[in-house]
């Protein structure tokens, strides 16, 4: 008699709306067409009632050479002409891929700019609400070609956890070239185990990450802190070799393969806080001990409590919130820019008022603030 499955897999298997992000690494492969090789891997969980959206890196690497250049370049402009030229190029080969099965794609580009915004949010979820709706494949990308740092959102691990709250999805795949999590690097040390599942983002798993070989733009460390996005939008994030053929179709049939972050539905936050936890930090601030009780009691950060101020940030965009140790609790908008904040930072509401004209009576409002 088969054990049963951990919970965390079971709920794979009832997933139903499902992101994959595909590395570029994983589309240079010569022995096989990959592009082909995914949108099979894709149709097949399409097949089982299961909708699908793609987060494709790749066109900077398709781009370059279009440019006479013989490596990935590191410039700024020649990397966004690099995207320019490789996007086209990027979706000719999914709407490839996809014909073959009678399917058509649908490119979207988008940037931190088009998050933090909340109307330009909520219009990208309507539009893909639609495509889904018609039955086709969108296929997502960043905006690489206008995307400077002040709008990047990092990475496509970022932006497939970011999209799955634009779709309201249950799971997140990040396709890599290593087998998952492992509790140190499997390259150096034999005795490294495969961590299957996580429960608990906190720093024993932290740890594991940071010890691990880097991968793509982001390293082991940028999985888990997407995958902490998702769960805010109550989507599962599942870590697995992308090399290993069928493996979405073992994923979803609740195999042991890869690590899965668990989440549940009961982790999904409201609308604004999801929609808060999906963006991207502009500086953090640092409190002290009882402000950070009283955020853990769903109150408001006082001015007082604040005893350190890091970045250049206007007024409404998102800080973490960290403890002395430099460990994140929250992140949440910020109702001042960062150098009033230092200004009136350790400050009583009162006296602070006395400093600033038309000062907010928090630098972060309890329904601003996400906890971590």
């Amino acid at each position: 008699m088969s054990e049963p499955l951990h919970p965390a897999r079971a709920r794979l298997v009832s997933a139903r709306r499902v992101v994959v992000k595909i590395g570029s690494v994983l589309l240079r492969r010569q022995d096989h067409d990959p592009f082909a090789h995914f949108a099979a891997e894709v149709m097949n969980l399409r097949r089982q009632g299961k909708t699908v959206v793609v987060v494709s890196s790749g066109a900077i690497a398709l781009g370059y050479p279009s440019l006479k250049l013989s490596t990935r370049p590191t410039e700024l402009a020649a990397l966004q002409a690099s995207a320019a030229a490789g996007q086209s190029k990027l979706m000719a080969h999914w709407a490839q891929a996809f014909g073959w099965f009678d399917v058509d794609v649908a490119q979207i580009l988008l940037t931190h700019a088009d998050l933090q915004d909340r109307r330009r949010y909520n219009n990208a979820k309507g539009a893909l609400a639609v495509l889904l709706e018609r039955g086709l494949v969108p296929v997502i990308n960043e905006n690489d070609t206008v995307s400077v740092d002040e709008i990047k959102l990092g990475d496509n691990d970022t932006l497939a956890a970011a999209v799955s709250g634009l779709i309201d999805a249950d799971a997140v795949v990040l396709l890599t070239s290593a087998a998952g999590l492992f509790t140190s690097d499997p390259s150096l040390d034999a005795t490294a185990q495969r961590v299957a599942v996580v429960d608990d983002l906190g720093p024993e798993v932290r740890a594991f990450a940071s010890g691990a070989a880097a991968l793509g733009t982001g390293g082991m460390i940028t999985k888990l802190d997407a995958a902490a996005i998702a769960r805010r939008h109550g989507a599962q994030t599942v870590i697995a070799p992308g090399r290993e053929r069928g493996i979405l179709g073992q994923i979803f049939a609740g195999d042991d393969v890869g690590t899965v972050v668990s989440a549940s539905a009961a982790d999904r936050d409201t609308a604004k806080r999801r929609w808060i936890g999906s963006l991207k930090a502009r500086g953090s601030v640092t409190i002290d001990d009882g402000a950070l009780a009283a955020l853990r009691k769903n109150s408001s950060l006082l001015f007082a409590g604040v005893t350190g101020v890091e970045g250049d940030f206007a007024a409404w965009e998102v800080v973490t919130v960290k403890d002395r140790a430099g460990r994140i609790h929250a992140r949440g908008l910020s109702a001042v820019a960062s150098d009033t904040a230092r200004l009136v930072m350790g400050k009583k509401t009162s006296e602070a008022q006395t400093l600033v004209v038309d000062l907010p009576d928090e630098l972060l409002h309890r329904d601003d603030l996400v906890l971590d």
